[in-house]
Parts: structure tokens; C-alpha cells; sequence
């Protein structure tokens, strides 16, 4: 790089030898050449001292100054030129207005300025001690990049606590806008922040990590980054570094998949998704059982059954390292938290056919690499419960619409680890947990092996998270009523004939007074009593049975327009498949149905056109009208 920077230096240089020789042999306007001569003796020593300190110079700004420079030189050259002229007739129709001289002056000057910046801006932390770099004139119609320029010089030359400063002024520039946050791209300032994110200190290493999440703001600019090595030194520091760090990196891994999901593969390649699993079983649920594999054969009922027996208690006796510690400390187990360490202690205590045996120790031994627990357990629990919530947050973002992620994702401990979090954790710990449940079973939805291998009707991690969803929807806790109830109805397919459970508390949301809720309600529902679902006939009896009929006719007919299509298909739907029904004839479901057939706003495409007429026409069949539209 210093032959380049040599090579770009030396026309510049040479040029300015020639402005100087040329200024010696003026005949004409003698005073104005030797002041550019003496501006450019001055401009070609800073020149030739760029050029023995090549090696450190700042090549963003560089390459503009010497730009610029270059053709200032070329137009003192043509200048001076004319006065070196020989001849009278020459000299007589010389004429160089002496506007060009001071504007060539100043234009020096500038120069003078500007590589002088140049000098002082790329000078080590010792040679720029107390230094004052002041605004070179390239940059006075854009200021800002100027402070851009000398922030990430400060990243690559600094001292420690100068660079962990710069890379603060960084994220509050990036915070600002966009354009800033190209530019800090584009100057230069991806390689020094990642430098600083692995080999910086506490401080340091926080604000490196907060400036490349908020770079990451589209996808060619995590394109940048995924390219200059950041999985590398965020596996690093998921690995190794101290927590406060780790959850600021968990949360840019999750801010960069956001912005360009092309990049979920690339971490999953680098094993980040395995590290941050890790991160959110720490204290959540037993360590090394992260990849056991369950019996297919195993019921919850027998989990909580063999809670109690012997064979269990002995494991827990000779394997101090079978311990699960609860999530809060000391208290007493819930019964999701008995399921956890149940089966975990069947599962050590099972015979294990041969196959599954070998598959356990290569998944055992493939992630035995894990993170380190030394010195997590004395972190405080703020830091611990934000490592969780960023952790659960990067592992959302990874998993939207990933099926790769999602199987790697549910072959972990995870879900039994979002099972705990969404009944114990801290409020953005549940937020989190719950958004990342909601785009894994949104992906089950549509994958099938996914759906048949994970959330199995006897699985027990699956029952410890849909018990937790439903409890969250009985609450009715608004902050994760959504991904709750959206999550019930991505896994609307799985459930038995038995299963109802989930119907009544999904109905009840239907009187929400939030039009949001009762239609994210009305969604979820349809899920289940559509064609495409094997037991619809069961799930739109049940709907009935929990009072659905009366509040779907209301949303319908008063409900606000975000809230009526969604209640209006999934009443077609019951109308279609259970159209004998008394509580439908009672509510006068036909009436309504003719009446929506009417509307322009609720007639969206011929999709909907002939649900309306098929169901209205069930209807007809099994319903005769009366006074007030039956008898």
C-alpha cells in the first residue's frame, strides 16, 4: 500500500517542481508568480512528508486531497506558463485577469490546508497528542464528513480510550440518519470498529459493537460487513468475551439478519446460532442435556410421572451435573419447570437405541466447543437478563422464514428454554421468547417434517410451550397477546380431535376491545376450522360451543373494518361446515351472510364471492326463514 500511496504522491510533486522553476522564469506578473511560488514551496514540503510517512496515511481522505491538489497544481502550471511567454507581441496580448491570481492563491492555500489536515489527522496517538485537527476546506460544504474521517483515524491510531471514544461519536453519528451511516460504510470504518470489537476493552468493545449493529441499516451494507469478517469476531466474542459485550453482539447478529436475511445462512454456517442458544439455556435449563434426543415413545404424563420415581431421583443423586436450577433461584418448581428437569432426567436415565446413541455424542461432541461458563455466573442479573433478551431477539430474526435455522433451532434445548422464559423471564426476555416462537411455528406451519418431528402432540417440550401460550392468552397480557395467538394458529394442524383447549380462550379474544387483538384472533381461528385443516369439523363445533357465533356476527356487522373480513371468512367457514346449527340459526348467521354479500369493502375477490355463496347456500338448505328471518 505504501508504493501505492508513493506513486499517487508523485505527480502531484512533480508537478509542484515545476509550478516552482516555472514561477523562477516569469517574465510577467513577476510579483504574483513568486507568491505562488511561495505557497507551493510550502505545499510540496508537506508533499514530500506524506510521502515518507505513506505507510500511516489515511487512504479515504488522502485519495481526495491529493485529487484535488493535483488540480490545483495543473492550473497554477498553466498559469505561470503564460508569464514565462517570450516576445513582445506575446507579452502585449498576455492577459491573465488578477482575479485568477487570487483565486489560484487561495486554492493553494486550501491545498496547504488540506494535506496538512492529512499529516495531522493520520499522526499516531503519541505524534497527535492534544492535537487540534480543526475542518480541512475539502470537506466545509460537507462538515460531517470531515468528523467521520476523524473518528475512524482515531479507531486505526488512537490510544484505547481514544478509540473506544471515536467509536462512541460513531454510533451517535450512525444513530442520526442514513446518509451517515453510508458514509461511515464507505469510508472506511467497518475494519477498524471489528478490530476494536475483538481486541478492545469493555468499554470499547460495546460501542464497536453498537456502531456495526446500526451500520447494518440495508442489505448491501451487511453485505459489506458479512465480507469484511464480522461472524468471525462474533463468534469470538459469543465464545469468549465478557457478557455485557456478548449481549450487545447477540442484538447486532439480530439487527443485521433483520436487514438482510440472506445473511441467517452465513451465521448458522458459523455456528452462531448454536452459541446463542447457549446463552439462553445459561441458567435456564441443564447445561449438558442441551442435545439429548426424546423417545418418540415419551408422554408428557409419563414425564411428570417419572418425576417421582426412584430410577429418576437416583440419576439426580449420582450426577450432580443433573441439577437444572430454576430460572428465578431457590423457589419452588412450577410444573412447566418439573416437565424440563423430568425429561431431562429421562432422557439420561432411557436405554437409547444404538442409532439415537450415536446421533446424541455427534451432537453432544459436534457442540462440546460451546460457550465458556467461566465467570457468567458472577454477572450480575440485569446483564444476565438482557444476554437472554438479546439473545432470544437475535434467534427471532434468524429464524424468520428459515427452515434450516428452525430445524437447527428446535433440535436444541431451545424451546424448553422459551417455555421457562415466557413464564419467568423478565418482560423483554417473554417479548422476545414469544416473537421467536411465533416465526419458528410460522415456519413449522409450512414444513412439515418440521412440524411432525418438533411440536408432536406428545412432546414435552412442545406442551411446555403451548401450555405457556395459552396461559399468556387467558391472561390476556397485551404486550405478547400477538405472537401468542399467532403462534396457536400456525400450530393449528397439530392438534387432536381432544385437544380443544386452545378453542375457548381464542373465542373469548374475539370481544377484545382491541380491533387488533380480535382480529389477529379471528385469523387464528380460521387456521383451524378451514379445508385444509383435517379436524375443522371438530374445531368449528367447539368454536360454536365456546359462543363464537354471536361475537362473529357483531365484528361483522359493527366491528371496524380491520376486524370484519377476518370475522367474516371465518364465519363462512362455520356457516359451511356446521350449517344445522341452532346457535348459527339463533344468531341469524344467514341474514348476516346475505347482508355481507352486499358489501363492496367485505367482497374483496371471487375467493371470497364463493365462500359466501357456498356458505349462504348451506345455510338455505338446513334453515328457513321466519319473522325475524327464521321459523
Amino acid at each position: 500500500m505504501a508504493d501505492i500511496v508513493k506513486q499517487i504522491l508523485a505527480n502531484p510533486i512533480q508537478l509542484a517542481d515545476q509550478v516552482i522553476q516555472a514561477a523562477d522564469e516569469a517574465v510577467l506578473f513577476s510579483q504574483e508568480c513568486a507568491e505562488l511560488k511561495s505557497k507551493t514551496e510550502k505545499l510540496i514540503v508537506l508533499l514530500r512528508q506524506a510521502a515518507r510517512a505513506s505507510n500511516e496515511l489515511y487512504q479515504r481522505p488522502m485519495s481526495r486531497i491529493i485529487d484535488d491538489t493535483e488540480q490545483t497544481l495543473e492550473r497554477a502550471m498553466s498559469i505561470v506558463t503564460k508569464c514565462c511567454t517570450q516576445g513582445l507581441v506575446k507579452r502585449v496580448f498576455t492577459i491573465i485577469p488578477s482575479a485568477d491570481f487570487r483565486n489560484l492563491s487561495s486554492q493553494l492555500e486550501n491545498s496547504i490546508s488540506n494535506v496538512s489536515w492529512l499529516l495531522r489527522v493520520s499522526a499516531s496517538a503519541e505524534e497527535g497528542a492534544d492535537r487540534y485537527l480543526g475542518l480541512p476546506p475539502i470537506v466545509t460544504n460537507e462538515p460531517i464528513l470531515c468528523f467521520i474521517w476523524e473518528h475512524i483515524a482515531i479507531l486505526c491510531t488512537g490510544s484505547v480510550n481514544d478509540r473506544s471514544d471515536a467509536a462512541a461519536s460513531l454510533v451517535s453519528l450512525a444513530r442520526d440518519n442514513d446518509r451517515n451511516r453510508k458514509l461511515i460504510i464507505e469510508e472506511g470504518g467497518v475494519g477498524p470498529l471489528l478490530k476494536l470489537l475483538k481486541e478492545g476493552k469493555l468499554e470499547g468493545q460495546e460501542n464497536a459493537a453498537k456502531a456495526i449493529g446500526l451500520l447494518g441499516c440495508d442489505p448491501e451494507s451487511v453485505e459489506h460487513m458479512v465480507n469484511a469478517g464480522v461472524c468471525l469476531v462474533f463468534v469470538k466474542i459469543l465464545k469468549e468475551g465478557l457478557m455485557k459485550v456478548q449481549a450487545v453482539v447477540a442484538w447486532a447478529v439480530s439487527e443485521l439478519a433483520a436487514h438482510y436475511p440472506e445473511c441467517q445462512d452465513v451465521f448458522h454456517q458459523n455456528n452462531i446460532i448454536r452459541l446463542l442458544v447457549s446463552h439462553l439455556a445459561f441458567e435456564t435449563v441443564q447445561e449438558h442435556s442441551k442435545y439429548a434426543i426424546v423417545s418418540k415413545s415419551t408422554s408428557i404424563d409419563a414425564v411428570l410421572s417419572a418425576s417421582n420415581v426412584s430410577s429418576v431421583h437416583k440419576v439426580n443423586e449420582d450426577d450432580d451435573n443433573s441439577h437444572i436450577p430454576h430460572p428465578l433461584g431457590n423457589k419452588k418448581p412450577t410444573q412447566m419447570h418439573t416437565v424440563v428437569t423430568a425429561t431431562t432426567a429421562m432422557q439420561a436415565s432411557q436405554q437409547i437405541p444404538v442409532n439415537d446413541a450415536k446421533q446424541t455424542y455427534h451432537q453432544q461432541s459436534h457442540y462440546a466447543t460451546g460457550v465458556s461458563n467461566k465467570g457468567r455466573e458472577s454477572e450480575d442479573p440485569n446483564t444476565k437478563a438482557y444476554m437472554k433478551a438479546m439473545a432470544a431477539r437475535a434467534l427471532w430474526k434468524l429464524a424468520k422464514g428459515n427452515s434450516t435455522i428452525c430445524h437447527s433451532i428446535t433440535d436444541s434445548r431451545a424451546l424448553l428454554c422459551f417455555a421457562v422464559l415466557l413464564e419467568k423471564g423478565d418482560k423483554d426476555v417473554q417479548y422476545h421468547s414469544a416473537m421467536a416462537v411465533m416465526e419458528i411455528t410460522a415456519v413449522a406451519e409450512k414444513d412439515p417434517d418440521l412440524r411432525k418431528s418438533v411440536f408432536k402432540p406428545n412432546s414435552p417440550a412442545c406442551k411446555a410451550v403451548v401450555d405457556q401460550l395459552l396461559r399468556i392468552i387467558k391472561k390476556e397480557d397485551l404486550n405478547l397477546l400477538v405472537p401468542c395467538i399467532r403462534s396457536i394458529g400456525n400450530l393449528a394442524t397439530t392438534f387432536r380431535a381432544t385437544e380443544t383447549r386452545m378453542i375457548s380462550p381464542l373465542v373469548t379474544l374475539l370481544d377484545q376491545r382491541e380491533p387488533e387483538i380480535s382480529n389477529e384472533a379471528a385469523i387464528s381461528l380460521k387456521k383451524f376450522s378451514c379445508n385444509e385443516n383435517y379436524l375443522h369439523l371438530n374445531h368449528c363445533k367447539a368454536i360454536i360451543s365456546a359462543g363464537g357465533a354471536g361475537h362473529l356476527v357483531q365484528l361483522v356487522c359493527f366491528g371496524e373494518k380491520v376486524v370484519q373480513f377476518s370475522a367474516l371468512l371465518l364465519l363462512c367457514d362455520i356457516a359451511l361446515h356446521v350449517p344445522n346449527s341452532e346457535e348459527l340459526a339463533e344468531a341469524e348467521v344467514l341474514s348476516v351472510l346475505k347482508w355481507a354479500s352486499k358489501q363492496a369493502h367485505l367482497n374483496r375477490d371471487e375467493k371470497t364471492e364463493t365462500l359466501l355463496h357456498e356458505s349462504k347456500s348451506r345455510l338455505e338448505l338446513y334453515q328457513s326463514r321466519g319473522s325475524r328471518g327464521f321459523h
